[in-house]
């Protein structure tokens, strides 16, 4: 074969090569368009949002909004042309917030002022009567521990360090600070204080308290735990530094043992490699005294979105394209831990996971670019 003509053969081959990962290229693009514009266009997100918001609302693990909140969800998927949707059991320990909380402050005028307050979720609840103690401001876990039994026992211990305004991730922010919640009621208690009371972990100066998770050493005493709103904790620390003030408190919070709170999922099993699992998810639980939107309704409607969204553009993926909606983040991780450990025993292999809790007005679509990538 005359070299010219082998130069024009292999140009040929690699022509053709070059021209089939265009026309691919091509395809991929059409049909990340194609998400896009149904996503945009058709979405069915906030319709999803608004129906397990208002109707399933305060969905704690373990409460009978919890357990209408996963039946919803499950149905919601079922309903989803080509997508298996069932429950899979785990049971959560429920805790109940009980009456309204109390906080009532007295300054050394003796004037009493309410304070809003909500206990922190996992508390024990005070004595029936309540507790009245003088209160004691700090700014750290460390200066607990630096101020020590002889300043902290008997005292209502007050964290007050605020959430950096200047990150511009506001969960760096938030991680600065949740410490004193998590762990300032169990560090307090080391040191013999009665209960702890926490800043809310916000940056806008408002009077909404907010609840989270506290977590207590089991070789430790259970003391209460109570969060109160951005600006009772400014109007406190003032006072405080006018002379000594006595805080009193009154919760009814408690733990009503184990109780049913299945995980929702819904999948659409792929056509070549089915036991690769592409998994998007959020927690379904929410607080109490919330209606859980951003967290994490929103996570996990969207993740319900990309289960539809594909179903209804016609799209069979190769990869089994599971929707997860964990139970018992909140308070618990029940959920996230009963799912690993049925994933283990049957040796899934996840290919990909977006567990999608943080920045979801930023995600849906950028979600279903990587999913159609497999």
């Amino acid at each position: 074969m005359q070299k010219p003509l082998r130069l024009r053969i292999v140009f040929m081959v690699l022509s053709s090569v070059w021209m089939i990962g265009i026309q691919a290229q091509d395809t991929d693009a059409l049909m990340i368009k194609k998400i896009h514009n149904e996503a945009l266009g058709n979405g069915f997100s906030y319709r999803f949002l608004s129906e397990l918001c208002t109707s399933f609302g305060g969905r704690i693990a373990g409460s009978d909004a919890y357990a209408g909140a996963a039946s919803h969800t499950r149905k919601v998927m079922e309903e989803i042309k080509n997508v298996k949707a069932y429950l899979q059991d785990c049971e959560a320990s429920y805790w109940k917030r009980g009456e309204k909380e109390k906080v009532i402050m007295t300054g050394k005028n003796g004037k009493k002022i309410s304070l809003d307050a909500l206990s922190l979720g996992n508390s024990v609840s005070t004595p029936p009567d309540g507790i009245t103690a003088e209160v004691i401001e700090v700014q750290s876990l460390d200066e607990v521990e630096n101020l020590g039994e002889k300043m902290i026992k008997g005292k209502i211990v007050f964290y007050n360090r605020p959430m950096d305004p200047t990150q511009i991730r506001t969960f760096s922010a938030y991680g600065g600070a949740v410490d004193q919640r998590v762990y300032g009621p169990s560090k307090a208690a080391e040191y013999g204080a009665v209960a702890a009371i926490v800043r809310s972990m916000t940056t806008s100066p408002d009077d909404y308290p907010h609840t989270g998770v506290t977590i207590y050493k089991d070789s430790l005493r259970k003391i209460p735990g109570i969060a109160i709103s951005t600006n009772a904790a400014d109007l406190l620390s003032r006072t405080i530094q006018s002379g000594p003030v006595k805080l009193f408190l009154k919760t009814q919070c408690k733990m009503m043992g184990k109780r049913p709170a299945p995980t929702a999922i819904g999948e659409i099993r792929g056509s070549e490699f089915p036991e690769e699992i592409i998994l998007v998810g959020g927690h379904l639980d929410s607080w109490d005294v919330g209606q859980g939107a951003h967290d994490d309704g929103a996570g996990c409607v969207q993740s319900m979105e990309v289960l539809r969204i594909l179903s209804d553009l016609g799209y069979q993926p190769k990869r089994t394209i599971r929707c997860v909606l964990f139970s018992n983040e909140e308070n618990g991780l029940a959920g996230g831990r009963t799912y690993a450990r049925i994933s283990n025993e049957k040796r899934n292999f996840i290919w990909l996971l977006l567990n999608q809790t943080q920045e979801v007005f930023h995600q849906e679509v950028s979600v279903l670019k990587r999913i159609h990538r497999f």
